[in-house]
C-alpha cells in the first residue's frame, strides 16, 4: 500500500519537473503515464546494465558449484567400486560393481561437463 502512495508521488513529482502540460491538450493521465514509463524504462536498463556482469559471474559460480557437487558422487560411488571390484567378473556382487560403475561415469560426466561450461563463459 505505501509502495503504491510513494509512486503516486514519485510519479507526480516528475511530471511536475517535465513540460508543463495545458489542460485542455491532453489528459493528466497519459502525459504522467508517458512520463513515468519511460522513467520506469531507464531505470529498468541501467538496473540491468548494473547486474550484467554479476550474472555471468554468478553463472559460472554455480556450474563450478555444481561440478564439485557431482564430483562428490564420483567419490561415493567409487568407494562402492573399491570394495566390490574382488566380485566384478562373476562374484555375488557383480551387479553392484556394474550399477557403481555406471554412476560413477555419469557423474564423472557431469562434473567434467559442467567444469568445461564454466570454463567457455
Amino acid at each position: 500500500m505505501s509502495v503504491r502512495v510513494a509512486w503516486r508521488l514519485a510519479s507526480e513529482r516528475l511530471t511536475a519537473s517535465a513540460e508543463p502540460v495545458p489542460a485542455a491538450s491532453a489528459p493528466v493521465g497519459r502525459s504522467a503515464g508517458r512520463v513515468t514509463g519511460s522513467a520506469t524504462k531507464g531505470l529498468a536498463q541501467g538496473v540491468r546494465g548494473f547486474l550484467r556482469p554479476f550474472a555471468r559471474v554468478g553463472s559460472i559460480l554455480w556450474l563450478e558449484v555444481s561440478g564439485v557437487f557431482f564430483f562428490m558422487f564420483v567419490l561415493i560411488f567409487g568407494q562402492s567400486l573399491w570394495r566390490t571390484r574382488a566380485s566384478a567378473e562373476h562374484g555375488p556382487d557383480h551387479a553392484k560393481f556394474v550399477v557403481a560403475a555406471c554412476l560413477i561415469a555419469l557423474f564423472l560426466y557431469l562434473t567434467i561437463s559442467s567444469f568445461w561450461r564454466a570454463r567457455r563463459r
